[in-house]
């Protein structure tokens, strides 16, 4: 019986995909289609992909699919042609990362979950795949123009507070599943306004519009592709780019640079910063944003208890790291509440 995951450490796999010499290019891609069975979907794309040296993180659900993958470049005419092969993927966009060095990810998971976006939503009336009006680049430029557009941003505060579009609404929540309610309540007296939902790659504001819709909100628009599409048609085509910052990724990268302009600060000293980083304590591990000189004053950590902890032995730290995890402590925080609490300085807006 073939292998149907990797049996290599990570640290082995990085480093093989560090010393590879042909480029590889960071794709993202999804869609809601229904999924008999799961699991024997995995198991088929796993195979393929995996022989095709594919590396990245994909999530497959009876409601669809969503990767976020890197290829060979030899290999990219392959690998379309696998996902082509499957007839309810045939001709599914591929989001092309705008900036890319190929070295976004070093190994290939795919996983079964109950939904390929956590939702919250147990409506049974509920249909994903019934979202917005798709706009391109150029329509969805113009539309942002015109008065009383409202443009909503549908991804997390961190993703948010380094870059977003221009007029752009928050939806402050730590979570996708907190964010739909929230969205709708917000513009609750908004129902005809022309309402324009983004996110990174378009899955998230796919679902957010049809949520939308589905609570009677009556010219509801989604950005094709997300940001990332977003921004390879605008400069293909030579349009004003109205998203301003860096667009944050979930992989390596943890950001594409859209604009120069730098609009968030180092959670630690205040300075003009956007670069997020996990604190280097693996018992901690939280996302947030340091400047360089804070990252060479802290050694990469988030709090003075945090270096201490990180200058400790190895068993040690791996001893606290237990303790936190049987206490119910998460690692890998980002909500905002821990955030806050940490921060020496508030640099909100």
């Amino acid at each position: 019986m073939s292998l149907l995951h990797n049996r290599v450490n990570n640290e082995e796999l990085k480093r093989r995909m560090l010393a590879e010499s042909e480029p590889r290019t960071t794709i993202s891609f999804y869609k809601y289609f229904c999924i008999a069975e799961p699991q024997a979907f995995r198991d088929r794309l796993w195979q393929q992909l995996n022989e095709l040296h594919v590396f990245g993180r994909i999530y497959v659900a009876s409601e669809g699919i969503n990767g976020q993958i890197s290829v060979p470049g030899s290999q990219l005419d392959a690998f379309r042609s696998v996902l082509y092969s499957y007839p309810e993927m045939y001709g599914i966009r591929l989001n092309i990362a705008v900036d890319d060095n190929g070295k976004s990810f070093w190994v290939l998971r795919i996983k079964v979950r109950p939904k390929i976006v956590a939702d919250g939503i147990d409506d049974p009336g509920f249909n994903p795949a019934n979202g917005g009006h798709h706009l391109k680049a150029a329509e969805f430029n113009k539309l942002a123009e015109e008065a009383g557009t409202i443009i909503v941003d549908m991804r997390n505060h961190y993703e948010f507070e380094v870059g977003h579009f221009d007029q752009a609404l928050e939806v402050p929540s730590d979570t996708f599943r907190e964010q739909l309610p929230m969205a709708a309540s917000m513009l609750q007296d908004k129902k005809d306004a022309p309402i324009i939902m983004y996110c990174t790659g378009g899955i998230r504001c796919e679902k957010a519009s049809a949520y939308m819709r589905h609570h009677g909100f009556t010219n509801v628009f989604q950005l094709e592709g997300g940001i990332i599409e977003y921004t390879r048609q605008a400069k293909e085509q030579g349009l004003p780019i109205k998203f301003v910052g860096k667009n944050f990724v979930f992989d390596e990268r943890m950001g594409e640079r859209i604009s120069e302009d730098v609009i968030a600060h180092c959670h630690q000293c205040g300075a003009p910063a956007d670069t997020h980083v996990n604190c280097a304590n693996d018992a901690c591990h939280m996302l947030f944003i340091q400047c360089a000189d804070c990252a060479e004053k802290m050694k990469g950590c988030c709090s003075d208890a945090c270096v201490e902890e990180w200058q400790l032995p190895g068993a040690e730290r791996s001893r606290i790291a237990a303790q936190r995890k049987a206490e119910g402590v998460k690692a890998f925080n980002k909500s905002k509440g821990r955030l806050r609490a940490f921060r020496t300085k508030d640099t909100s807006r």
